[in-house]
């Protein structure tokens, strides 16, 4: 039965309230099952495929059969960029608490090495967008995603708002945290980095 007016309204946010409850349960069971170690990015990668198919308008989307496929395609490489990312925030990490103990010439690194730091953060944000959005290897994922990010300000922007408002909502309802920590989060990012893939697209339509 199809709906229309503020009744129709209503009924396509519960469903859409559905779909990423269900969806952010099997996020985690997925990341559970991997030990988050293993499990971790290949289940946000998944989570994000279907993500961006619902952003897409496709409201049919078998949600457990999407989510097992890609989880499976997508383990090696998957992990493989998310231990990547693990690896070089870790050794950030140390740099950064080994310069703001220091004193003399190496001090002064220790900004440029937070700038950095923070612009790995930000880079972060496209980095699972992208993989899904665009057939390419790991390391065009990671050049992608920089360009993205240094090229639209106003998305990224959106992007630290909205994770920003989930956390805020996720601390004050924490019973919310095992049903949209996680696809509301993917949601705002998939939508933010929507708006950055439009106007490249078009930036290259404009030029052809």
């Amino acid at each position: 039965m199809q709906m229309n007016g503020t009744m129709g309204g209503i009924y396509k946010v519960c469903e859409w309230l559905m779909r990423l409850a269900y969806l952010n349960l099997i996020w985690l069971g997925f990341s559970i099952i991997g030990l988050f170690i293993l499990g971790l990015f290949p289940a946000t990668i998944a989570m994000f495929v279907i993500v961006r198919k619902m952003l897409m308008g496709d409201d049919d989307i078998p949600i457990f059969k999407t989510f097992w496929a890609s989880f499976k395609k997508e383990f090696i490489k998957s992990n493989l960029l998310g231990l990547t990312f693990l690896l070089v925030g870790y050794i950030l990490y140390v740099n950064i608490q080994f310069l703001g103990s220091t004193a003399g010439l190496f001090s002064l690194l220790y900004y440029p090495t937070l700038l950095l730091g923070l612009g790995i953060i930000l880079t972060s944000l496209y980095v699972f967008p992208v993989y899904v959005h665009y057939d390419i290897s790991l390391p065009q994922i990671i050049k992608h995603s920089i360009l993205i990010m240094l090229m639209n300000p106003i998305s990224t922007v959106l992007k630290v708002m909205g994770a920003f408002a989930v956390y805020l909502l996720m601390t004050s309802i924490p019973g919310l945290i095992p049903l949209f920590s996680g696809s509301a989060l993917a949601l705002v990012i998939m939508w933010a980095s929507f708006l950055a893939f439009t106007r490249i697209e078009r930036s290259h339509q404009s030029a052809a």
